[in-house]
């Protein structure tokens, strides 16, 4: 620790006595500063001690040293070392009387006891104290590098790490999720901290933040070099960090920063290996892709998974989408087969697994988000799920995949699963830009000779339909004898050049008009 006015007085060399101010001996010193000038305030910065002989003082005024000392202790000055035996052969009254007044230590200087051995004394104090700041921090350095390469995880790093800073430490994935933390206590004072995670980790990395107050100081550190954070750290302590902590907190900082890197390179080479082993199951090779796969997507492919298939408006949608579901994949200790493709992501992931949970819950709080003006946001992803499915039937999955895609871009969600469109009606699927256009073409004709006012041929169409072709009860909807609807019917027939007879004939104007339905109210 930095020297002390006690450590001062104690300095068997210096023969101080204390005058004033006996119970804040415990001030730290950070200068020996000697000025005779009546107002010295200017010139420092807080947590001198500051030696005088009173020169330019008019010291036995009671009102003059009054303001003298409270500008001092206003200040931050540490302390005041008299000299005696100069100008005044002992402290004089007025002095002492203000110093005990504002609290401010006031140390009688003997005149056998030269300034400058005082100045000595505190400059090699400060140097023995970064000294040992310096040693500390290189043997946490050593300490972490240790733990680091031990490859046990962050855990044991993260102790080491609590130990030295006397506090506590967590890390968090690219989530804001903690990964780890030291002591075991810390954990939960940890994941309340995970809105500030997530805002520093929209910032580019290195960056740093200090949340709490002075009894529950936290600092928080991005892992990461690039473009965006691959983690963070948190650090907890009752007080600033000094010289030693600092060492630690850095050093902790890039171990942990290089084994993301580390970890980010493996991703890459498991990524190439997924790559691999997801052609072999789209070439119908599943027992190649299992050989393949070995220990590392084994699993994954010994029991139900599901085939999902993200686009982005950029990357930075990847980024948090595949992050979000690596985060989870990771705490659950699932395997996950991850593979870009383009301008887009393919993900095996077990069926009912954390990751596919975590992605579902990434596109439903970006559906809950209120649209912004100007479209979709970088980080908007869309996403299409298959159905549960095994590695004979990926081919299959894909495309589900892509048609739940395809869905999902259409209706303007986050993700849609493939079980929804067999669930469901195929009637939303009119709602296309191309279906819209086949109808419109189609029924044309049609619409144009019920606008001159010769006949409702449109609306004949659809009762006669509905009605499966049963004329009777079609006439009887549309109020008309069953001749008139006869020759509607044959009117169609000729305007359209087609017979109603072909069953692919009546389907297609069925859809046709379903199709104009839809459109209608988009159109109103």
């Amino acid at each position: 620790m930095p020297p002390t006015l006690a450590s001062l007085v104690q300095h068997s060399a210096l023969k101080l006595t204390v005058r004033a101010g006996a119970d804040r001996l415990d001030t730290p010193v950070r200068w020996a500063h000697a000025s005779e000038l009546a107002d010295p305030v200017p010139y420092m910065d807080g947590g001198e001690l500051l030696l005088v002989t009173a020169t330019n003082l008019d010291a036995e005024n009671a009102e003059s040293m009054r303001r003298y000392v409270r500008r001092l202790a206003g200040a931050g000055v540490a302390g005041v070392g008299f000299a005696v035996g100069v100008n005044y052969e002992d402290i004089p009254a007025a002095l002492l009387d203000a110093a005990e007044e504002a609290g401010l230590p006031l140390l009688e200087v003997p005149r056998r006891t030269p300034f400058l051995a005082i100045s000595k004394a505190v400059s090699a104090a400060i140097a023995a104290d970064q000294y040992r700041a310096v040693t500390a921090g290189f043997e946490a350095q050593r300490e972490l590098t240790k733990a680091a390469l031990a490859g046990d995880g962050p855990a044991d790093l993260l102790a080491r790490l609590a130990a030295h800073i006397d506090g506590w430490a967590a890390l968090y994935d690219t989530s804001g999720a903690v990964l780890a933390a030291a002591p075991d206590w810390a954990a939960r004072r940890a994941a309340r901290l995970t809105p500030d995670v997530e805002r520093l980790r929209d910032r580019p990395a290195p960056a740093s933040v200090v949340v709490g107050d002075s009894e529950d100081r936290v600092e928080l550190q991005s892992l990461g070099t690039g473009r965006r954070a691959r983690g963070a750290l948190a650090v907890g302590t009752g007080a600033a960090l000094g010289t030693a902590g600092r060492y630690a907190v850095h050093s902790a900082v890039a171990l942990l920063t290089l084994t993301t890197a580390r970890s980010r390179s493996l991703q890459g080479a498991e990524q190439r290996l997924g790559a691999a082993v997801l052609r072999m199951l789209l070439a119908g090779q599943p027992d190649h892709a299992r050989a393949v796969a070995g220990d590392l997507y084994g699993g994954l492919l010994d029991a139900p998974f599901r085939l999902l298939i993200a686009e982005a408006a950029a990357p930075a949608g990847f980024d948090l989408l595949t992050e979000t579901m690596e985060a989870a994949a990771a705490r659950s200790g699932e395997a996950l087969l991850m593979v870009p493709e383009g301008e887009r992501v393919v993900v095996l992931a077990a069926d009912g697994g954390t990751a596919v949970a975590a992605c579902a819950s990434y596109a439903e709080a970006q559906d809950d988000r209120a649209p912004r003006e100007g479209g979709a946001e970088d980080s908007d992803v869309v996403v299409g799920l298959s159905a549960p499915c095994g590695p004979i039937a990926v081919s299959a999955a894909y495309k589900q995949a892509e048609q739940a895609l395809s869905v999902a871009r259409r209706r303007g969600r986050a993700l849609v699963e493939h079980e929804e469109l067999a669930a469901g009606s195929v009637l939303p699927l009119l709602a296309d830009d191309a279906v819209r256009a086949f109808a419109d073409g189609m029924l044309r004709a049609l619409y144009e000779h019920d606008a001159k006012g010769r006949g409702d041929l449109v609306a004949s169409l659809r009762a006669w339909l509905s009605r499966h072709g049963q004329w009777d009860a079609a006439a009887a909807d549309l109020g008309v004898h069953r001749h008139t609807l006869r020759y509607r019917m044959r009117r169609v027939e000729e305007i359209l050049g087609r017979s109603l007879d072909d069953p692919d004939v009546r389907m297609e104007l069925w859809l046709a008009l379903k199709a104009t339905e839809a459109a209608a109210p988009a159109e109103n």
